[in-house]
C-alpha cells in the first residue's frame, strides 16, 4: 500500500505542475461573481496545468474543470465544518464551491479561479427541494478521493483513435474504479443531478417508426404517455436516458439545452453598452495605449447604500 499510494503521489504532482503559457481571454470581476452566483450554479474553468490540457485536449473545450457553488451552506449549517472554514477561508467561507481535485473532494473559496478563463452554468428551474438535496450531496462528498482510474478510462474514451469498439466502450470503461467515494470534478457533479433526475446531456430515444410532426398523441394514448413521461405539450419528446456520471466532462455543461449560461462580467447587470468602448484604431500602436480600466464597456456598478 505504500508503494501504491507513493505512485499516486508522483502522478498527481505530475499532472497538476502547471504549464509555462496561460492565456487569459476575459476579464473577471470579483465583486460580479459574487453579486450573481446562485447556490447550485456550476463553475466552469480553464486550467493552466497538465491535466487541464490533457482534458481540453480529449474534449476539445475550453473547459477542464467543473465546481459547484454551494455559497454559505458550510457556515450555515454550524459545527467543526463551518469553523474550519472560518479559520481557512475568513469572510470566503460565505463564497464556497465543491470541488474534486487530485488530492481528493474539498471546499474552496469561488474566487479561486478568478484569474482564470471562467464560465458559470445555471441549471434552469431547478426545484428548491431538489436544489438541498444537490448541496446535501455535495457538501457530504467533501473528503471523498480522486479517481485517477476515471481519468484515464475517460481518455481511453474520448481518445481519438477508437482502441475499443464502440458497443464495448460504454462497458468498459464507464465505472472508474468502481468505488462509490472515488471521483472526479465531473462525475461529482454528475452523480449529484443524476440523483435529482436533472438532465445535463441525455440520450433521447424514440420508439421505432415514431415521428413526432405526425402523431400528437391524441386522446387516451397521449394521456398515457404524459402521465409517463411528464410531458406538458401535445408531442411525445422521447424516452430520456442519464449518461453516466464517469462519461460526463466538464464541456457537457456548457453544452447542455437545460443549464444558462450566466454573462456574470458585464450583461447580467443590464449595464452594457458596446458604444462606451474604446477601440484602437487599426494604424494605432496598441501596446502604447493605456488599459482601459473597464475593458468591457460596462458602466461602473451602483454605488453601495449604508445600511
Amino acid at each position: 500500500m505504500g508503494l501504491r499510494r507513493w505512485m499516486t503521489d508522483r502522478i498527481v504532482e505530475f499532472l497538476t505542475e502547471p504549464l509555462s503559457r496561460y492565456e487569459r481571454r476575459g476579464w473577471n470581476d470579483p465583486q460580479a461573481l459574487r453579486r450573481h452566483l446562485r447556490k447550485g450554479d456550476v463553475l466552469l474553468v480553464e486550467g493552466d496545468n497538465r491535466v487541464s490540457a490533457i482534458i481540453k485536449y480529449l474534449t476539445q473545450s475550453s473547459w477542464s474543470h467543473a465546481a459547484l457553488f454551494i455559497g454559505d451552506e458550510l457556515v450555515r449549517r454550524g459545527g467543526p465544518a463551518a469553523d474550519r472554514v472560518r479559520e481557512q477561508f475568513g469572510d470566503e467561507a460565505e463564497w464556497l464551491i465543491v470541488e474534486a481535485l487530485p488530492h481528493g473532494v474539498v471546499a474552496s473559496p469561488a474566487t479561486k479561479y478568478i484569474d482564470y478563463n471562467i464560465r458559470v452554468a445555471r441549471p434552469h428551474r431547478i426545484r428548491p427541494e431538489d436544489l438541498k438535496l444537490v448541496l446535501d450531496d455535495q457538501i457530504d462528498a467533501i473528503g471523498w478521493r480522486y479517481d485517477l482510474r476515471n481519468v484515464l478510462d475517460l481518455g481511453r474514451y474520448l481518445f481519438p483513435v477508437r482502441i475499443i469498439p464502440d458497443r464495448f466502450r460504454r462497458t468498459a470503461l464507464h465505472f472508474g474504479s468502481s468505488m462509490p467515494t472515488e471521483v472526479i470534478c465531473s462525475s461529482l457533479l454528475g452523480r449529484t443531478f443524476h440523483k435529482v433526475r436533472f438532465p445535463i446531456l441525455p440520450h433521447v430515444e424514440f420508439p421505432d417508426g415514431f415521428d413526432a410532426e405526425t402523431d400528437p398523441s391524441p386522446g387516451v394514448r397521449g394521456r398515457f404517455l404524459r402521465r409517463i413521461f411528464g410531458y406538458e405539450s401535445g408531442g411525445y419528446t422521447g424516452l430520456f436516458k442519464m449518461r453516466h456520471p464517469t462519461l460526463l466532462t466538464p464541456r457537457d455543461f456548457d453544452l447542455s439545452p437545460y443549464f444558462e449560461i450566466v454573462k456574470f462580467n458585464v450583461i447580467a447587470d443590464g449595464r452594457f453598452d458596446y458604444q462606451r468602448i474604446h477601440w484602437a484604431s487599426l494604424d494605432e500602436d496598441t501596446e502604447a495605449q493605456e488599459p482601459h480600466p473597464r475593458p468591457y464597456g460596462a458602466e461602473p456598478p451602483p454605488p453601495a447604500l449604508d445600511e
